[in-house]
């Protein structure tokens, strides 16, 4: 333990002072590095906060409407004043490494349907916090080394993807499929990656444009439980921080048996680290293994925020993805504003045991994971309860998790369920 304290320590220095001087322009000041900064996951060549990115990012042309959730632009599509369009791209991320180990463990390729829902999800999921619900047109990308992931991988991709899209088609969901690409790069990746793009053209005026201010509260709608669209229940774990929970719960078997699954530049006291197999039970929740629980689909919020919508209309004042930067993802909008989460889901097993495996540090678990909830909407009290009653009726539990107040600056009050109270940055 000492020598992984000391190599995350000396990792974690040299991240804070690259990220001091990056093109000379903060998101943060510097001192507020330290404080946001995440030592595992830096440690293992990942960023929850993108800090870097941001940097770049954050001096471009912020779109129509500087503030919401994804860029906006006018609309090139169809040339009409009244309208935008909006692009975005995303995708499974490493989770893909995990179904590539069940795969290969087991022979089984329907794993990899579960993938292409997550590539899809971590777009839909974004655009729906503009308000985009409808006629949205999907293309996924799909990067593999074909020694490794056969003919019959691509099959379950593409399977999965169309099985998915027509799945929302039936609940009001209006997603078109467009296409894409699978490229052989063996030479960039040992596995594959699989991602998507989605394209929306829609009326200026449906945009949701996070105009979040003091004096609204923060509905949480919960990632774990079965709603009723999906055919099984849900860990909760997303497509975010997967690079951590991977080597984390999974043991060294893994690193010794799929060498080509991790950078070979990870500390070794930090690639597949874990305790676990992925057929193993998942603590605290003994019916999922630790293998379905890293490999739930990520849940789509799409049909409950579409009826939100339709019921509350220009009452939403913001709706947060709580994806890259999980918990303190609010942080990047509003101004002045100082959220306070005081009454958090209680963590869902999965988060628990990726924390008891790992040692993570509260703090940084809910920088990296949703640890329960990952989408929040920003409404006026009264209405809280008819938000909670829409979620519910989709069999989806959701809460009041917190409220927002005044700051000079952004700021995150959070109280953790082990009963820390954490500041962000």
């Amino acid at each position: 333990m000492t020598r992984r304290v000391c190599a995350l320590n000396a990792i974690l220095a040299q991240s804070q002072t690259a990220k001091s001087t990056t093109f000379g322009v903060d998101f943060l000041n510097k001192s507020e590095h330290s404080k946001v900064a995440s030592p595992r996951y830096t440690a293992r060549g990942v960023s929850a906060e993108k800090q870097d990115v941001h940097n770049v990012v954050d001096q471009l042309d912020p779109g129509l409407f500087p503030g919401s959730f994804c860029k906006v632009a006018s609309d090139v599509l169809g040339g009409h004043q009244d309208y935008c369009n909006v692009i975005h791209a995303d995708g499974s991320g490493t989770k893909s490494i995990l179904a590539y180990l069940h795969y290969r463990e087991t022979g089984e390729t329907d794993v990899f349907k579960g993938i292409s829902q997550d590539s899809i999800v971590m777009n839909i999921d974004d655009l729906i916090c503009v308000g985009a619900v409808d006629h949205i047109l999907i293309s996924n990308t799909i990067n593999r080394n074909a020694r490794n992931c056969p003919g019959e991988v691509i099959k379950a991709l593409i399977e999965g993807s169309e099985s998915f899209i027509q799945s929302m088609r039936d609940l009001g969901i209006d997603l078109i499929p467009g296409g894409g690409e699978t490229a052989d790069v063996g030479d960039l990746t040992g596995t594959l990656t699989v991602d998507s793009n989605a394209v929306v053209r829609m009326p200026r005026k449906n945009i949701i444009r996070n105009n979040i201010v003091p004096g609204m509260v923060i509905v949480g709608l919960a990632s774990d439980g079965q709603s009723h669209y999906e055919t099984a229940p849900n860990s909760g774990i997303g497509s975010n921080g997967l690079t951590s929970a991977r080597h984390d719960l999974l043991s060294s078997y893994y690193a010794e048996r799929y060498p080509e699954t991790f950078d070979p530049a990870t500390p070794s006291d930090l690639a597949y680290c874990g305790p676990y197999r992925l057929g193993d039970p998942l603590p605290d929740m003994e019916s999922m293994t630790i293998g379905e629980g890293l490999l739930s689909p990520t849940r789509t919020y799409a049909p409950v925020i579409k009826q939100l919508i339709h019921e509350m209309s220009s009452a939403l004042s913001g709706i947060i993805h709580c994806s890259g930067g999980a918990q303190t993802k609010c942080l990047r909008f509003g101004q002045g504003v100082h959220f306070i989460k005081d009454r958090l889901f209680s963590a869902p097993p999965i988060f628990r045991a990726i924390q008891h495996a790992s040692g993570t540090d509260t703090r940084e678990m809910h920088q990296v994971f949703n640890m329960g909830h990952r989408m929040e909407v920003y409404l006026p009290a009264h209405l809280a309860d008819e938000a909670i009653a829409i979620a519910n009726s989709f069999s989806i539990r959701a809460q009041i998790i917190g409220r927002t107040e005044p700051a000079e600056t952004n700021r995150l009050t959070l109280l953790s369920n082990d009963g820390q109270t954490m500041v962000y940055p």
